[in-house]
């Protein structure tokens, strides 16, 4: 039980020397963190917005563009349901006009032969029957329709524009939230505010500009033909055919080409997207690699095997990022942007592209640099006293524990500097509530170190030798260790998936505590224990 390896001796030696590395740069100024070896690490842990400031934005989502959209859709759906459909030996409903009122979220049909009413109603009770959102908006009627003859109105409810815009509020948050923090450890505070505002905090940002213009991209992205046949001059001239557009070239492409006419409708589009990261391309610059689900990989598998040597465009948020010719079929759901990127733009494509499409247009209402919400001598009595209770913990175990209460205080230095390490390889962010869950994990270690300490003590007490009685004392007090630390760890879990900003800051640092506080607690302070009654076997020990 006390016997350690020379392996594994060496594996415990090495994690708290890796833990002590990584915790490192943030002892260093930046200049010393950039002149370090490139093999070695050079993150830091950030300090949240409570301690360092950082970026407020105010955005406000264009929920009644998103209800225009759905209506317009429908009115899209209506127009292909009073179509001929020789399957269904359905005749045309032939239709004098069809429009919306956007104030009344209502569509207006007259059809032009009375005969039709009675076909025209039934299509559009088939077409506007059900309900909206699944099973989070079970009871929600989508839409209502009323006849008077040969005009009908189809209306959207008041419940379901409410429902579908508070979804749009809801979906932008998670977009935003995957963009700015796509680990989830940076702690920002993404927020509903009224109706349909959000409030975005970053901590240690404090270009806003930046950060707007990251949020903003609408993240549309789309693959579609090329039209060849139609003229540069025509396209200026806006003479295009029906069904096709044209759209101009991003910035980044290096192509020398305004822009191309493309085909409307996209054969692909970004919601078949499931993976997208960047990397240095081989003939210069950066590329963004990319993959699809099962239904986008054949879509793209088919057009490209029936295009080769045409023009295969890809669009992002209306302007084309690369043109490449397809050369042969693409079958296995997998393809790459290449063009003239920069590192940072390929990374902030392929982020774009992985987070997805925004629902809505986010307008900016408000937008600052903010200080720390708390002051100066805040965080310096804060630390003061940190380092205080800290102080206290260790001298109080030596008095207590005497040579085992200074393993117990080298463990708990080791727990705090693995703490460090891991926080700084994760890229997390600091706040007050993170200093919380580091101080809580603290305690823990040394309530841990008391357990095994006070059991050694009783088997000391009952007569047994002061090996034998460290042994039992280790292995009665690690279930009631394990337990309690299983399940503040599950805790710990929940608070981070069903948490946000500080919340999930405050679970990464007590997560992190509570493994590092087992591994020193439990197996440092043992090996060092241990080496010490084996090598020197004394007749008692004093606790």
């Amino acid at each position: 039980m006390l016997q350690f390896t020379k392996y594994q001796t060496a594996g415990v030696a090495l994690i708290v020397f890796l833990g002590a590395l990584f915790a490192l740069p943030n002892l260093l100024s930046e200049d010393a963190r950039n002149s370090l070896p490139g093999f070695l690490p050079k993150g830091t842990i950030n300090l949240g917005l409570d301690l360092q400031g950082g970026s407020h934005l105010m955005l406000s989502v264009d929920t009644a563009k998103v209800i225009d959209d759905r209506l317009k859709a429908l009115m899209g759906d209506i127009r292909r349901e009073l179509r001929p459909n020789r399957s269904a030996n359905r005749d045309r409903v032939s239709v004098e006009s069809l429009s919306y009122d956007d104030a009344t979220h209502t569509i207006s049909l007259l059809i032009a032969d009375p005969a039709d009413a009675e076909e025209a109603e039934e299509r559009l009770r088939g077409l506007t029957r059900g309900g909206v959102g699944g099973a989070l908006g079970l009871g929600i009627r989508a839409y209502s329709l009323s006849a008077d003859g040969q005009r009908f109105e189809v209306a959207m409810t008041p419940e379901a524009v409410r429902y579908w815009s508070d979804e749009a509020v809801r979906d932008s948050i998670e977009v935003v939230r995957r963009r700015i923090d796509p680990a989830g450890n940076k702690e920002v505070l993404i927020a509903p505010q009224g109706v349909d505002r959000i409030v975005v905090q970053v901590p240690g940002d404090n270009d806003p500009e930046a950060l707007k213009a990251l949020i903003n991209r609408t993240g549309q992205l789309s693959f579609h033909r090329s039209d060849p046949t139609v003229s540069f001059s025509d396209a200026q001239a806006g003479l295009l055919p029906p069904g096709r557009i044209y759209v101009p070239f991003a910035a980044m492409e290096a192509s020398g080409r305004p822009g191309l006419v493309l085909y409307e409708d996209a054969d692909v589009t970004g919601d078949m997207v499931v993976t997208a990261t960047s990397e240095p391309n081989p003939d210069g610059g950066f590329q963004i690699n990319f993959g699809f689900d099962n239904r986008g990989a054949r879509r793209f598998g088919e057009y490209t095997r029936n295009n080769i040597g045409s023009v295969f465009a890809i669009v992002l948020d209306n302007e084309i990022i690369s043109a490449p010719t397809i050369q042969s079929a693409i079958t296995q759901g997998q393809g790459r942007i290449t063009g003239n990127f920069t590192a940072q733009e390929a990374f902030d494509t392929a982020l774009l592209i992985r987070s997805g499409a925004l629902p809505a247009e986010l307008n900016t209402i408000e937008q600052r640099s903010v200080g720390a919400q708390l002051g100066q001598d805040s965080v310096e009595a804060g630390a003061k006293a940190l380092i205080i209770g800290f102080l206290a913990v260790i001298i109080y175990m030596i008095i207590s524990y005497g040579r085992f209460g200074v393993y117990a205080d080298f463990a708990l230095i080791a727990n705090v500097i693995l703490i460090a390490g891991v926080l700084s390889l994760l890229g997390s962010t600091l706040t007050l509530p993170g200093i919380a869950g580091i101080v809580l994990t603290i305690g823990m270690a040394v309530d841990a170190n008391v357990l095994i300490f006070e059991r050694i003590r009783e088997e000391i007490l009952a007569g047994k030798a002061p090996i034998k009685a460290a042994e039992t004392g280790y292995d009665k007090a690690r279930s009631a260790i394990i337990d309690a630390n299983i399940t503040t760890f599950l805790a710990a879990l929940i608070m981070f998936q069903l948490g946000a900003g500080p919340v999930r800051g405050f679970a990464i640092t007590l997560a992190v505590g509570v493994v590092t506080s087992v591994f020193t607690a439990y197996v440092l302070t043992r090996l060092f224990a241990g080496g010490y009654l084996l090598a020197k076997r004394p007749k008692e020990i004093k606790l």
